[in-house]
């Protein structure tokens, strides 16, 4: 299916509803790389190294990885609606708190509330969206890829803009649009039907007992390890001032909103699933590996590049992920993104720490390794990932999914 097979009448007349629920998606993904551009002022403001910065991403998708356990448990007795409004809350509070922090401590602390808001909600929304809107599942779905999209690109730049005057304006900028959302999903969207089943917080453990989807976590684990040592670690080696580091991840972000949305579809119906997700994963390694020993045009170019790479991956892995077991499309995708977030928790961590043990170059030498251990895993486990590559449906394949985030 292509993503654009849904006509652009049909994606633009959306109920109110969905059109709030999309806005909020978008500053809910723009969260994820709001704090880039800013980390080393971050790092300037609390008198803090790299290491104690970077934990500001390992507490958010340390809880956000084990939150995924508890999401479906929730909305599926809440509902929907309930549950949006409880992560936007979560994320309001703890935004703002972020802000008003005075140590590297307090902010590492109020950045996990915030992964566990933002889990709840993005958990949530494509499943809302795609029950409140018109046109079918594939107007919704585009929209909700686009608002990934935007949300990614964005976040960066408007790390930038803000945190060029202080580091704490992006936080409570953050808070005042979720807040916003927060209203508008109050007033516009009406409750939905709970799921006839109710999710059990061990669900999406036992769906992990499916070879094909356990071949796509654990791939996806040892890709996102490389994905978030270039989200995390990179703006410490580029080194730039806020808006100059802004426009490169924003740069990257347009790259991964556009080949996620418009190129990913198109290179999986000539090529296949595997091929293009194999070779995908190789190119990102060899991408990574000479930034690390690239000079600074080099790694800043590099960055870039590596965000259609990335924007190939996340939509390939999530419609593996959530194609290739007989679990509920929830479950699988719950299953799924509690065993890849760990390594979004990990690598922030243990990069600069490799770069204090070693140099610089070596925390690039190892993602570029977990990214060509992710093609490993493809390749030899291809024959448990090939009964629903073969005839990937996207729409099927992520109308009920908890997200990409990236996927």
């Amino acid at each position: 299916m292509d993503t654009f097979d849904a006509g652009a009448g049909s994606i633009l007349r959306q109920p109110t509803a969905v059109w709030a629920t999309a806005g909020a998606s978008v500053v809910a993904f723009m969260g994820i790389g709001l704090v880039d551009p800013i980390l080393p002022s971050i790092a300037e403001g609390l008198d803090a190294n790299a290491s104690q910065v970077s934990l500001l991403f390992t507490s958010y998708f340390l809880i956000t990885a084990l939150a995924m356990l508890v999401t479906g448990f929730v909305s599926s007795r809440i509902g929907g609606r309930k549950t949006l409004l409880l992560g936007l809350a979560f994320v309001v509070v703890f935004a703002g708190l972020a802000g008003t922090s005075d140590t590297v401590g307090q902010l590492v602390g109020y950045r996990a509330g915030w992964g566990l808001g933002n889990a709840l909600f993005v958990s949530t929304a494509l499943a809302v969206i795609v029950g409140a809107a018109a046109g079918g599942s594939a107007a919704a779905i585009l929209l909700y890829e686009s608002a990934l999209g935007l949300g990614m690109a964005c976040g960066p730049l408007v790390g930038a803009l803000l945190g060029d005057a202080s580091w704490r304006f992006p936080f409570f900028g953050t808070a005042f649009l979720m807040a916003i959302g927060f209203l508008c999903i109050a007033v516009f969207l009406k409750e939905q039907p709970k799921p006839a089943r109710r999710t059990s917080l061990l669900d999406p453990v036992r769906a992990l007992g499916h070879g094909g989807l356990a071949s796509a976590a654990v791939s996806a684990f040892f890709y996102n390890y490389t994905f978030f040592t270039v989200l995390a670690f990179t703006p410490f080696v580029l080194n730039m001032t806020p808006y100059k580091s802004g426009a490169v991840f924003f740069a990257w972000g347009v790259l991964l909103a556009v080949f996620s949305v418009l190129v990913a579809p198109r290179m999986q119906r000539r090529f296949g699933s595997l091929k293009v997700l194999g070779g995908s994963l190789v190119l990102l390694a060899a991408d990574v590996l000479v930034l690390g020993y690239g000079d600074h045009t080099t790694a800043i170019v590099c960055t870039v590049l590596s965000g259609a790479f990335i924007g190939v991956n996340n939509t390939v892995y999530t419609e593996l992920a959530l194609g290739v077991s007989d679990a509920p499309r929830p479950v699988a995708s719950a299953g799924y993104n509690f065993v890849r977030w760990f390594a979004a928790a990990a690598a922030p961590y243990f990069a600069p720490k490799i770069e204090e043990w070693t140099d610089i170059h070596v925390p690039f030498v190892v993602a570029a390794v977990t990214a060509a251990l992710g093609a490993v895993v493809v390749l030899v486990r291809r024959r448990a990932l090939t009964h629903q590559a073969q005839e990937l449906e996207p729409a099927h394949a992520t109308e009920d999914s908890v997200t990409v985030f990236a996927d």
